[in-house]
């Protein structure tokens, strides 16, 4: 799930397939916009031949890029309600794809091993990134523009210079296994990771020093900060949703049965939690 369109009058959010789902027909190769306060869908986008990994909003809310196994990434209008731009320069699964905030900058990562800068105007790669030696699962771009962080299959997180794109200035080594997401905090010094060893890792972004949150029991998939950078949230393969503080380490644990629908409003309503404070943990 991925943020919401700033243009857009309604609260809109994206759904995709994070790992291939199979039904009893084919797998989903669609990108959905929901409406995130009366929970219906109110867009589907279809184009892309192979499951859809990722996505993300361009910052006028226009537009918004996706990626999937198919070895390619797309640029769709939302105006017009169609693909504008295939990107191809990837030869494996594109497993990730962002915009940097504010500008036409966009990058993905593919199973290939390498890391791409396109100018999403022009739907040309400016820039790429080589140094992972096993796929890489995502990538990201700081809060500032200047850096960007990748990881990979083997829990190897790079840091990079974006604008020197033939060596990572720093690595970090949080395996042996995958590590399949990961976060800036607001203010770029810290980076979450989620990791297939059911820790989620945090990455201080300038001495490389790492820590480990455990409270997941299997894969950890997801990871992101809130807008203070005080709170952390992860989500697993084991239906938990976990709420991390500075403060307090493990501040709060939402159990979701698999298969069901998590509330929102529920959410934010039930006191789960003494002490929790709802300001504090906004989904976004």
């Amino acid at each position: 799930v991925s943020g919401n369109a700033p243009a857009l009058d309604s609260f809109w959010f994206l759904l995709f397939c994070y790992r291939p789902v199979i039904d009893s027909t084919s797998f989903f190769l669609q990108v959905c916009l929901w409406d995130f306060f009366h929970g219906c869908c109110v867009l589907t986008l279809c184009g892309h031949s192979q499951p859809t990994w990722g996505c993300s909003f361009h910052s006028s809310g226009h537009f918004l890029a996706s990626c999937s196994a198919d070895t390619t990434a797309k640029l769709w209008d939302l105006n017009s309600q169609r693909c504008h731009l295939t990107l191809r320069r990837h030869t494996a699964s594109v497993n990730s794809v962002s915009f940097l905030p504010f500008t036409n900058l966009l990058l993905t990562c593919s199973a290939d091993k390498a890391l791409a800068m396109w100018d999403a105007r022009l739907g040309v790669c400016t820039a790429t990134f080589h140094g992972h030696q096993h796929p890489c699962n995502h990538t990201v771009f700081s809060p500032a523009g200047n850096t960007m962080a990748s990881c990979d299959s083997r829990g190897i997180i790079n840091l990079w210079d974006i604008r020197k794109p033939v060596l990572a200035m720093a690595t970090v080594d949080a395996g042996p296994l995958a590590a399949n997401q990961m976060s800036f905090s607001p203010s770029g010094k810290m980076l979450a990771v989620a990791s297939s060893d059911g820790l989620v890792r945090v990455v201080e972004v300038d001495s490389c020093m790492v820590s480990s949150l455990s409270g997941h029991s299997d894969v950890v998939q997801s990871v992101t900060f809130d807008h203070s950078g005080e709170t952390v949230m992860s989500a697993g393969t084991d239906g938990v949703i976990n709420i991390w503080s500075r403060v307090i380490t493990w501040f709060f644990t939402y159990p979701v049965p698999l298969g069901s629908t998590f509330s929102y409003r529920d959410f934010l309503t039930r006191d789960y939690a003494r002490g929790f404070d709802r300001s504090g943990c906004a989904l976004y």
